[in-house]
């Protein structure tokens, strides 16, 4: 029996780039719904969405990279996604102009991130997937954070869970 070197991502469109993460990160996909704002927090945090009474933090991944605001369209969705850091994993809702289908992309068609000609640090990228013609930006979601934004995140979550209680 031959084993299959695919692996498979969910793709999604920011700013008019595709871009991937793998599927074993991404929990469910979301409609854009109400994001209520925490204060003092980072730019690129959007806010919490109450998801089945747990408060989940939601980024706009275009804003952690540097990139335009994202529109909410019709297409808009949250990715909720699990990240893992030192203290253990945190679910993250992330925002996406438009989330697309799951791909398999074989490990042959991945090749290492750029070191330069993308608009992201190359240490986000675990590499660009080829499939059919197009190039898709995988990202490492787990690198995309640092410590730092990871306990940022749960401390919003926590704090609005206490709000809601």
């Amino acid at each position: 029996m031959e084993t299959s070197n695919a692996n498979q991502y969910l793709t999604f469109t920011l700013d008019n780039e595709q871009y991937a993460i793998s599927v074993a990160k991404v929990r469910e996909v979301l409609e854009h719904t109400k994001i209520t704002k925490l204060p003092r927090t980072a730019v690129f945090m959007k806010g919490i969405i109450n998801l089945r009474g747990a408060g989940v933090p939601v980024i706009d991944l275009r804003l952690k990279f540097g990139l335009p605001e994202t529109p909410i369209t019709k297409d808009t969705s949250i990715i909720v996604m699990e990240v893992e850091s030192q203290d253990g994993a945190v679910v993250v809702g992330a925002l996406a102009d438009a989330v697309h289908e799951v791909v398999e992309i074989d490990e042959k068609a991945v090749e290492p991130a750029p070191r330069f000609g993308t608009r992201l640090a190359a240490e986000f990228i675990k590499g660009v997937g080829k499939k059919d013609e197009l190039f898709i930006i995988i990202l490492d979601i787990d690198k995309i954070f640092n410590a730092e934004e990871i306990t940022a995140m749960a401390a919003g979550k926590e704090e609005a869970q206490a709000v809601t209680a």
